[in-house]
């Protein structure tokens, strides 16, 4: 029915030139070079967001929900940038419009999304990984290919939704109908836009933790993340029931049975407030 090798190539052509995805604006694009540039300041780059108010409104926004969860409201561009840290800011902003195309097309994988990026950043800290704001937004981007799927590749993410519904697994689908699953998309995508090796990795390896050669911790963060989050049950994706648990995870974290309860626990109040800010963006959109 499929040639997987053939489809996997047509995949990897379209998200080069990225079809059907929005395009970056200028600002963004001139905002990455300034990242980029070490003789560049921060309040040279906070100014530059500044005079863009769309996307100031969006960093701020993000920057305070729950995912994050800093105790102080973060009122300031500059003050967003001394939290979040530039890797994360560069990444808000440029993948902003891609939550937005989430949020509209479909609430379900947006809740697990943003669940998962709470959770992430509690087990980060849990096990004191480095920048656990950065292990956030990996949790925040972990379904970036399943957003690409449905945007770009329309038809045949029906088709792999109706071979799902018929109770198979959606990774192999995935691989039967497109030649590669989501994880690789998304992974492939965030390598187009030169986002931080550690991230790509960890959402790549999310599934297959042992794919994952220099950042297994933060691959096992996400896989674990991932799971407890489909446990609660919180949101919603192709997936009915829980994905396949891959146990080394609490073997590279060093997390035991017990402290999963710890985690729900800390989790809990999180995914109450993210509630709230699914409900305001839902005025946004509408």
């Amino acid at each position: 029915m499929y040639d997987a090798t053939e489809k996997r190539k047509e995949v990897k052509k379209k998200l080069r030139k990225l079809e059907g995805v929005p395009t970056l604006p200028p600002i963004v694009q001139k905002l990455s070079l300034m990242i980029e540039d070490e003789r560049v300041s921060l309040n040279q780059i906070a100014e530059v967001i500044e005079k863009d108010q769309v996307i100031t409104t969006k960093v701020l926004r993000l920057a305070n929900s729950a995912f994050y969860g800093f105790p102080k409201k973060v009122s300031t561009v500059n003050q967003a940038m001394m939290l979040l840290g530039l890797n994360v800011l560069k990444i808000l902003i440029m993948t902003s419009s891609i939550f937005e195309i989430i949020h509209k097309e479909d609430i379900g994988l947006w809740e697990h999304s943003i669940g998962v990026a709470a959770c992430a950043k509690i087990i980060a800290e849990k096990v004191n990984l480095a920048e656990p704001q950065e292990i956030a937004t990996a949790g925040l981007l972990h379904d970036l290919g399943r957003v690409i799927q449905m945007v770009t590749f329309r038809e045949e993410y029906e088709v792999i939704k109706k071979i799902v519904q018929q109770g198979k697994e959606p990774l192999k689908v995935e691989q039967i109908v497109l030649g590669i699953d989501h994880a690789e998309i998304g992974a492939f995508l965030m390598t187009q836009w030169n986002l931080p090796e550690r991230l790509i990795e960890a959402v790549q390896s999310h599934h297959f933790i042992e794919q994952a050669k220099k950042y297994k911790k933060e691959a096992a963060c996400l896989h674990l993340a991932d799971i407890l989050i489909h446990a609660r049950g919180y949101g919603k994706t192709l997936e009915d029931k829980l994905p396949p648990f891959q146990p080394q995870s609490l073997k590279i974290l060093k997390i035991s049975l017990p402290e999963i309860k710890e985690i729900y626990y800390r989790l809990e109040p999180r995914l109450y407030e993210l509630k709230f800010f699914t409900e305001e963006l839902k005025k946004d959109f509408t």
